[in-house]
């Protein structure tokens, strides 16, 4: 299983991880190990083994302490004597523990191909730290500066009274100069403008105010009853009676 990209897919890693072979598998199960362990053995990590004694450092259980009962390599995961619960139906199962969260305390050696593993990595850390302790000897200690004497600064306002004193004595010829130079730029510039068209201002033609219309006032509420009572009523036309058939027999 060669790796040649770094794989960033959460489902890709799954992946992996569940169709590992054997030999990575058991790469994947190495836990720290104590600092008298690492600094003795001349090695950080070891693969853990059933037979190690480990410490529980994180989660519920932190703090305990046990042999390995059983590796599961399927599963990612270990098991410690002594570290069970009890089901509800009465009957005690172990806790499984990953393990990346135990620190192992002591190695099992009865293995002669485990102990040659940790033989040659010391062999191979000692003399990383003969060469670490060479460099530190070879290195001349740092001077360390006292405290005492610290050098002084020549005061600002000395150094400020200087430069105005520069400044005083320029002649005034330079000034004259700077002006005049000024003015030269300033003929120049309006010389290059192009002169402006005179603009025909529109005369203002004056508007003769319309004649108002007179507004008739319109009649309030206090004369429009008055008007009506002066206004005679027309009399109303009589309608002429219909001659019954008695009368029109009668005259005839």
């Amino acid at each position: 299983m060669q790796a040649t990209k770094r794989i960033k897919k959460p489902g890709k890693q799954r992946k992996l991880l569940y169709n590992a072979p054997a030999h990575l598998r058991h790469k994947l199960m190495a836990a720290p190990l104590s600092p008298e362990l690492s600094a003795s053995k001349g090695a950080k990590t070891l693969p853990v083994r059933k037979g190690d004694t480990v410490r529980i450092m994180r989660g519920d259980h932190k703090g305990f302490e046990g042999k390995i009962s059983r590796v599961d390599l399927k599963n990612y995961k270990i098991y410690v004597e002594g570290l069970t619960r009890e089901k509800v139906d009465g009957t005690n199962i172990f806790i499984s523990v990953h393990p990346s969260k135990v620190l192992v305390k002591n190695l099992n050696l009865d293995d002669k191909w485990r102990k040659a593993i940790v033989e040659r990595k010391k062999e191979l850390e000692l003399p990383k730290k003969e060469e670490k302790v060479e460099k530190a000897i070879e290195k001349p200690p740092k001077k360390v500066k006292k405290a005492g004497k610290v050098a002084r600064k020549p005061p600002a306002k000395a150094a400020e009274a200087k430069e105005v004193k520069a400044i005083e004595e320029k002649p005034v010829a330079v000034k004259e100069k700077v002006a005049e130079a000024k003015v030269a730029v300033e003929e120049k510039t309006e010389e290059a403008k192009p002169k402006a068209k005179p603009t025909k201002v529109p005369k203002k033609v004056k508007k003769e105010p319309a004649a108002k219309k007179k507004k008739e006032k319109k009649p309030t509420k206090e004369e429009k009853p008055a008007e009506k009572k002066e206004q005679p009523k027309a009399a109303k036309k009589t309608r002429a009676k219909r001659k019954t058939t008695a009368e029109k027999e009668g005259g005839t």
